[in-house]
C-alpha cells in the first residue's frame, strides 16, 4: 500500500442494468492534487464522481480511501461522505433553511460538534467564500453564484481531506462563473486536493496538476496538463479539444 495515497481507484466500472456507463477505471489522489476529469456529455465522467462518493455503488471494483476499501466496508457512508465532500451542479442547498443553518447542519448532526462550534466554523468558511453578508438569507434570495459559493463553504465546513466537484458551474450564468472558479483556484493554491468535473478547460490547463480525459465510460487520456493539452496522443482527445477550441 502507498501510504501517500487518499483515494486510489481500482478496475472501477458501473453499469445501470445493461448499460455499461464506466469499464475499469484506475487513478489515484494524492494530498494536494487538484484532478479535472474533463470529456464530452455522457462519458461517464458524473457517474465516476458519484461513485467516488458512494452516491451510486459500483458494479465492481475497489474505491481505496487511505487503503481502506470503502465500497466494500457496509456503513459509515455518512462518516466517509464528511472526509470526501461533494459539490453538486444543482447547489443541492436546503431551502428551507439559511445560508448560516445549511453550513452548520452537517457539522452537528455528522461531526457531533456542538452548535457554537459548528456556527464559528461556518462563519470562517463563509467569510472566506465571501457570503458572510447574507448568513441570514435562504437560497432562493440568492444568485447561482452566490448558492454554489454558499455550496463550497458547507462542504468545507465539515472539514473533508477531498472535495469532489461535479461541474460546479455549468449551472450558472456567464458573469457568476468566475466568481466560482475564483474560490475554487484559491482551495487549490492552499493545497485543498480537489477532483473536479468540468467544461472550464482554462481552470483544467491552469489550475490542475492532473488531467483525466474520459470517453465512453473508460480513461482515454491521463497525466499533466501541459502534455495532455499540449501533446494529446489518444486521437479522441484530439478531437475533443479542436472541438472546444471551436466554441
Amino acid at each position: 500500500m502507498n501510504d501517500n495515497l487518499i483515494l486510489e481507484v481500482r478496475h472501477l466500472s458501473k453499469s445501470f442494468g445493461s448499460h455499461q456507463v464506466l469499464r475499469d477505471i484506475d487513478f489515484v489522489v494524492r494530498p494536494g492534487d487538484v484532478t479535472s476529469i474533463i470529456g464530452a456529455s455522457g462519458s461517464g465522467k458524473s457517474t465516476l464522481l458519484r461513485c467516488i462518493n458512494l452516491l451510486e455503488t459500483p458494479t465492481s471494483g475497489e474505491i481505496l480511501f487511505h487503503g481502506e476499501d470503502i465500497v466494500a466496508r457496509k456503513g459509515g457512508a455518512a462518516a466517509y461522505r464528511s472526509k470526501v465532500g461533494m459539490v453538486f451542479q444543482s447547489f443541492n442547498l436546503f431551502n428551507n433553511m439559511t445560508v448560516l443553518a445549511n453550513c452548520t447542519v452537517g457539522q452537528v448532526k455528522v461531526l457531533k460538534k456542538d452548535k457554537a462550534t459548528a456556527k464559528e466554523n461556518a462563519m470562517r468558511y463563509l467569510e472566506k467564500v465571501g457570503m458572510t453578508p447574507y448568513i441570514n438569507a435562504k437560497p432562493r434570495q440568492l444568485s447561482g453564484g452566490q448558492k454554489q459559493r454558499v455550496a463550497i463553504a458547507r462542504a468545507l465546513a465539515m472539514d473533508p481531506e477531498v472535495l469532489l466537484f461535479d461541474e460546479p458551474t455549468s449551472a450558472l450564468d456567464p458573469e457568476m462563473v468566475g466568481e466560482v472558479l475564483t474560490v475554487m483556484q484559491t482551495l487549490a493554491n492552499e493545497g485543498m486536493t480537489m477532483l473536479v468535473v468540468t467544461h472550464e478547460m482554462a481552470f483544467a490547463r491552469d489550475v490542475s496538476n492532473h488531467v483525466v480525459f474520459m470517453a465512453d465510460g473508460v480513461i482515454g487520456e491521463e497525466g499533466e496538463p501541459e502534455q495532455v493539452f499540449l501533446n494529446p496522443s489518444n486521437p479522441r482527445m484530439v478531437e475533443f479539444l479542436a472541438r472546444f477550441r471551436q466554441q
